[in-house]
């Protein structure tokens, strides 16, 4: 059916939905096999009051061999949005900004990605967020 994408996609859950209040870099997300890949960020209502100083970032991470990590640091490599020098794409800094759904497209040459969490400033509370890929369009069926 031309409407069915089930069959053409996978799904990788990166970050289980939990509240985060620290650091953490995510889970690999190995794209051997496809030719596409996008990540989904949810975040629920802040704990915390966001600011400058208390925040989190999203920082789009490459790998060619799942050990040496750096960050994406050319939109020339991502859709839907954009990354800076650090490889930020999304950052949370300001109430309000949240509960919202955010993605980026990764279409950079490295077969390893995943999305660091990087909490600035005390989070007591912490904040409600999940992350998941999307790999897409498959080199071989049996693969989605």
């Amino acid at each position: 059916m031309a409407r069915d994408i089930s069959n053409r996609t996978k799904a990788v859950t990166c970050q289980d939905a939990k509240v985060f209040t620290a650091d953490t870099d995510g889970t690999t997300v190995d794209t051997q096999g496809f030719e596409s890949c996008m990540f989904v960020v949810n975040s629920g209502i802040e704990g915390d009051t966001l600011s400058g100083s208390v925040k989190f970032d999203f920082i789009l991470q490459e790998s060619s061999d799942d050990s040496s990590w750096s960050a994406v640091t050319s939109s020339t490599s991502v859709t839907e949005t954009s990354v800076d020098s650090s490889g930020i794409f999304l950052t949370l800094d300001a109430n309000g900004e949240t509960p919202q759904t955010s993605q980026i497209g990764y279409i950079g040459g490295s077969r390893y990605v995943r999305v660091k969490i990087d909490a600035t400033g005390t989070h007591s509370n912490g904040t409600p967020i999940s992350v998941q890929a999307i790999l897409g369009n498959p080199q071989d069926s049996t693969d989605a």
